[in-house]
């Protein structure tokens, strides 16, 4: 009778966690990875998938994939996650000092990176893009940390309106503080569910830059649907721009200027 083999554990696989803070310069780059809808990027259905047409993701690049093209190399690793703290939309500028980020480098075969060597490469080839800070190594608990935080953030938006708006009824709503009812937003109710959200917008500035356009300048809670608070998205965010102006409002532009600390 042979004795039984003793039990092997697999050895757990090593991470490395990097915090730094990225600064989107341009419109239409995701922050991450942007999958077809469709065939969700498998390698067998997208193959004929006609809404992305085979290439199994709606943009070419990410904010996340960028980094995995620098970083992976450098750690000889194949595997990488992006932890972000919120996004903005695929059409926002990320400015200001950027949003922090923690990018999780999976079982690396290297270790000794000079990191400072990574930046100026990242930033060599797509610092027209995107710009970093200075990476620092982080312990993983600091991944739910930053997924918890929740931070108000300053934004500047460019405003169309369906008619001649008086410039007087814009400086009413400047200075004010707004609460908001929002209803899940009808181009996001698909995927989340249908319920009322309750956020404050603080109007910091608001310059007339024609008969029906404008610059406002605003400070959001954590969770605010921008666009829809512009819009009033039919009802569904009140009070809006919109309604406080009694015209259609749309939103034509948005930039993020600063994620606040707490």
């Amino acid at each position: 009778m042979t004795s039984p083999q003793p039990k092997r554990h697999a050895r757990p696989k090593r991470r490395i966690f990097l915090e730094s803070r990225y600064q989107k310069l341009v419109r239409g780059l995701p922050q991450t990875i942007f999958y077809c809808p469709e065939c969700k990027g498998d390698r067998r259905r997208r193959q004929d998938c006609t809404h992305c047409e085979g290439f199994g993701k709606l943009y070419k690049d990410s904010v996340q994939e960028l980094l995995g093209r620098r970083l992976l190399p450098a750690f000889k690793a194949k595997f990488g996650k992006f932890h972000g703290a919120g996004r903005e939309d695929v059409d926002v500028r990320m400015l200001g000092r950027g949003r922090p980020f923690v990018y999780e480098i999976v079982s690396p075969r290297k270790f000794d990176v000079d990191l400072d060597a990574v930046l100026e490469e990242f930033h060599e080839r797509d610092g027209d893009r995107v710009r970093l800070d200075a990476f620092r190594t982080v312990e993983r608990k600091r991944v739910a940390a930053l997924k918890e935080a929740e931070h108000s953030k300053d934004y500047r938006a460019e405003v169309a309106f369906d008619r001649d708006v008086d410039p007087a009824a814009l400086d009413a709503v400047a200075g004010k503080t707004f609460e908001l009812v929002q209803r899940t937003p009808t181009r996001v109710a698909h995927r989340r569910g249908d319920i009322d959200r309750h956020r404050t917008v603080e109007v910091l500035a608001i310059e007339s830059t024609g008969p029906r356009c404008c610059t406002v300048d605003m400070r959001c809670q954590h969770g605010t649907y921008v666009k829809e608070w512009i819009s009033g998205d039919d009802g569904r965010t009140t009070p809006s721009l919109a309604g406080l102006v009694e015209c259609e409002a749309r939103c034509e532009m948005l930039d993020v200027l600063d994620i606040l600390d707490d």
